[in-house]
């Protein structure tokens, strides 16, 4: 397992608007699915996002094992505010040639190939981040490359609910159409599993305590970088949101949001009735409606796994270990802490180096996917 040298290759091969995509030496093969998601966006929203077509027709990648009938397959969720496919395609290709699973990679909404374009033009974004920092001098890691989600969250802040709300049932329509054997490409009846990174993980979590039309019951999770309650990150980052946004976000969800659900509106019964109402809501803050996250998590002991990074300053390890270990259950161990031998970050845990540090870049993703491959097998 050569990681810096596929991850190169694959680079150089991949074409999100392909319909098949072939791997030079490999029997599998990249195949593009389209899907339109039913989840009008207005619904929960004081702005209306509906406009915005990409984030409600678009295509997603397929990795298609050697073994087509195959009935296994694992979903790939990616982190926040990605916007493309290539930092994920190795981690797909090689969990389907270890497991031999169809490994698909589905963007969470209004990410990757389901925002405009113009969201990650530098050119166009620029202009945006003098404005932002006009209008305020205390902003901290504002960037082209962050700025589109940092207004959008500081405008908005039920945006960040609303996009996993959509990804969720999303998800769910995949689930289904996969198990009643209307996917195109992954056989019926197949089980599927999750690898999830960073926000993703965030997401798999809710929908594997929320488990919605009972669809994740026998499903299991490899989660990396993820695994905390969310007032245990720290999302201002360059390539993330900025401090502004951040803080917007936090304030709103750890000192808002619960007095929000109260009122009568489109969304109240669903936090209140929902079990994934419920699992997001548990979710937020390590006190919030403890008991009942960890009773579930305890009942999913065997179905979870996480590996933290002890230098990830975005989702620490230690919220991670907080989130997954339930108190009085130190023996319960689904999370591992490991820290790789090369300097990385939450956003970029195997760099691409032009040096000797490349070969351990190479053995630590190869540990990393050996565990995934072995756990989702």
């Amino acid at each position: 397992m050569e990681y810096t040298k596929d991850f190169n290759e694959l680079k150089s091969v991949f074409d999100p608007e392909a319909k098949e995509i072939k791997i030079p030496g490999s029997s599998v093969r990249i195949v593009s699915e389209k899907f339109i998601s039913d989840i009008d966006p207005k619904d929960f929203l004081k702005r209306d996002d509906s406009s915005i077509s990409e984030n409600i027709s678009f295509s997603y990648p397929v990795f298609v094992p050697e073994d087509k009938t195959s009935r296994k397959a694992i979903l790939l969720l990616h982190g926040l505010n990605e916007r493309s496919w290539v930092k994920y395609l190795v981690w797909a290709y090689w969990l389907s040639q270890l497991t031999g699973s169809y490994v698909v990679l589905f963007p969470i909404s209004f990410h990757i190939n389901r925002s405009p374009s113009s969201w990650i033009n530098p050119r166009m974004m620029q202009q945006y981040v003098k404005e932002r920092s006009k209008s305020s001098s205390e902003i901290a890691m504002s960037t082209f490359a962050n700025i589109a989600l940092s207004s959008r969250l500081t405008e908005e802040p039920m945006r960040f609910f609303n996009s996993g709300y959509q990804t969720a049932f999303d998800i769910v329509k995949l689930m289904n159409q996969i198990r009643s054997g209307k996917h195109s490409i992954i056989p019926e009846s197949s089980r599927v599993n999750i690898f999830a990174y960073s926000i993703g993980a965030f997401l798999s979590q809710i929908l594997m305590m929320g488990n919605p039309d009972n669809l994740f019951t026998e499903s299991k999770l490899f989660m990396f970088c993820g695994g905390s309650v969310f007032s245990n990150m720290q999302g201002t980052s360059k390539l993330i949101m900025d401090s502004m946004a951040y803080n917007r976000i936090y304030s709103f969800y750890l000192n808002d949001f619960e007095k929000e659900i109260t009122r009568k509106n489109l969304f109240s019964d669903f936090f209140r009735s929902s079990q994934i109402g419920m699992a997001f809501r548990s979710m937020i803050d390590i006190e919030r409606f403890r008991s009942f996250r960890e009773s579930i998590l305890i009942k999913l002991r065997e179905q979870i796994r996480s590996i933290a990074l002890k230098r990830d300053t975005v989702i620490p390890a230690d919220g991670i270990v907080n989130t997954m270990i339930p108190m009085n259950r130190k023996k319960f161990t689904p999370v591992e802490v490991w820290d790789f031998p090369y300097s990385y970050t939450h956003e970029n845990p195997f760099p691409i180096f032009n040096n000797e540090s490349s070969a351990e870049v190479d053995r630590s993703f190869e540990h990393l996917i050996t565990q995934a491959g072995l756990f989702l097998a």
